[in-house]
């Protein structure tokens, strides 16, 4: 991770090496937190992040969810990020939202826990690497199962809950792969272990719901409209195993990840990147730096 100047923390910049929390701290104990991971891009017109105010909603949607009070609105988040954005003068960027509880309560009754807030920046290339965006990625489908909604509800970015996927992405790595692909306990495909999963077959691109345990993904969302927006059918529907090893194409979207072709599943290959991916990439791309007037609404400039 490169280090860069300040971190955003209640209100006040803070120097890098002093945001710090106490040791206890509820949320490092028993895992209850909510995050974003957002991007700013580097375009003609400077630094522009990447749907903020839509990612600042669904943190505060993720804190309702786990009866988290949030300190901040959405529009004063919005503003810390471009402000610690501005602060650490940086072009392009990858920005990590988290709320917490702090210092003061311990057990596993949270209500009184004191709500804290923090804003991160730091540079960060594609979370599966410049090789997977350019040639896809090898994926296995996981031995663990999403969580169901009525365990931890997958609907929210709850920090505890990403045990499940470090559980998945960590099997994954371990047999080779660079990637896992979550069922959910009915057999359903979710997502990848932290991104959302596009499966195309005789020219129908089709995402699961979020109603299988997928998230309902910021890039997801901006991925299915530049579909259709380059004519191509889109469907929400629920996929299993063998649609995956039936795919024409296949790929992962998310924030980290960004728009990923993938090559192969549990060893049945898809092969190179096919026309649509390619295409959906290529626009996606294009619209993150500000090259596509039609999505320019996405990008808020710093």
């Amino acid at each position: 991770m490169e280090k860069v100047d300040y971190i955003w923390m209640d209100g006040d910049l803070v120097p890098w090496d002093d945001a710090n929390v106490h040791l206890l701290t509820h949320s490092l104990h028993y895992g209850l937190g909510v995050f974003e991971g957002i991007r700013c891009y580097a375009t003609k017109q400077g630094p522009a992040v990447f749907r903020l105010t839509d990612h600042m909603r669904r943190l505060h949607r993720s804190a309702k969810i786990h009866l988290m009070q949030m300190n901040y609105s959405v529009d004063e988040l919005v503003e810390a990020t471009k402000n610690v954005v501005r602060a650490n003068s940086v072009d392009a960027c990858y920005i990590r939202p988290l709320v917490w509880l702090g210092y003061g309560e311990m057990g596993l009754n949270p209500l009184n826990c004191e709500v804290r807030t923090a804003v991160a920046v730091w540079p960060w290339g594609t979370y599966l690497g410049e090789d997977g965006i350019k040639r896809g990625v090898r994926v296995r489908v996981s031995s663990y199962r999403r969580l169901d909604p009525n365990v931890i509800p997958p609907a929210a970015k709850a920090t505890g809950q990403y045990i499940n996927s470090i559980l998945a992405k960590v099997e994954a790595l371990k047999s080779g792969y660079d990637e896992a692909i979550m069922l959910n306990t009915a057999g359903f495909v979710t997502d990848g272990s932290g991104e959302n999963i596009f499966v195309v077959r005789d020219g129908v691109i089709t995402t699961p719901p979020t109603s299988s345990g997928a998230l309902e993904g910021i890039t997801r969302d901006s991925v299915m409209q530049i579909a259709r927006d380059l004519g191509y059918e889109v469907k929400v529907d629920n996929l299993v195993r063998a649609d995956l090893y039936l795919a024409d194409e296949a790929f992962f979207s998310g924030t980290a990840a960004e728009v990923v072709p993938i090559r192969e599943i549990d060893d049945r290959v898809i092969g190179e990147p096919g026309p649509i991916t390619k295409k959906v990439q290529e626009s996606f791309f294009s619209a993150v730096h500000g090259e596509l007037e039609r999505y320019s609404h996405w990008l808020e400039h710093v």
